[in-house]
């Protein structure tokens, strides 16, 4: 068994990483071979739309035919068992690095038919990490949530069962005072910090044990 955790944080060692690396801790007591992608380790675009992935006959049917860093990561997806997907959220969204990784991932298996089907060749588990600075409170207001539940459902519809997990009210800084961060109360982020964020890590161990059994 095979999980792949991809970064999509500029961050190796804060809040996203972490907790790919406790959902790979938790594949890995389940016996399952684990690896770490950082994307911003790579240079690569998104998706520039040639349709090359739908021509027919074309010799890149159903894959991308850009031939970049991550072609050979989205090589060994094909191959994986798992797969899970982590990004802090900027400005409301996923960040620009996953969103092109997504994009090349997921477009070359849509079919444009009635049915718009996938040609994912299996069905494989996926597990979707977002980190938010924001509390509970203000990401309900803002309704990204909502927004970022599509992701869920493309990974979905074209490449196997998907779970999310949302952690709100992550540390920052390593050091609030030099920062202009005002919105924060700094105290109540530390707190959160020793409390509720291994509470966090803990969520995503077991989605790493569950992953390999959804």
């Amino acid at each position: 068994m095979k999980i792949i955790a991809i970064n999509g944080s500029p961050r190796k060692k804060e809040n996203t990483s972490t907790l790919l690396n406790k959902v790979l801790e938790g594949a890995s007591s389940n016996g399952a071979e684990t690896e770490m992608v950082h994307l911003y380790d790579f240079t690569y675009k998104g998706c520039n739309s040639c349709f090359a992935c739908k021509l027919i006959n074309g010799n890149s049917y159903g894959q991308c035919c850009i031939n970049d860093e991550i072609s050979p990561i989205l090589k060994k997806i094909k191959n994986a068992d798992a797969i899970v997907l982590g990004s802090p959220i900027y400005l409301g969204s996923i960040t620009g690095e996953m969103k092109s990784f997504m994009e090349r991932l997921i477009f070359p298996y849509l079919v444009y038919d009635e049915n718009y089907s996938s040609l994912f060749t299996k069905r494989i588990s996926e597990g979707l990490i977002y980190t938010f600075g924001v509390n509970e409170q203000k990401l309900e207001q803002t309704k990204w949530k909502e927004c970022l539940k599509y992701n869920e459902f493309l990974v979905e519809r074209f490449l196997g069962k998907a779970e999310s997990l949302f952690v709100t009210d992550t540390y920052q800084f390593d050091d609030y005072s030099k920062y202009v961060a005002i919105a924060f109360d700094v105290s109540e982020k530390l707190k959160r910090r020793k409390e509720v964020f291994p509470q966090d890590c803990k969520k995503a161990f077991e989605l790493g044990k569950r992953l390999l059994q959804i």
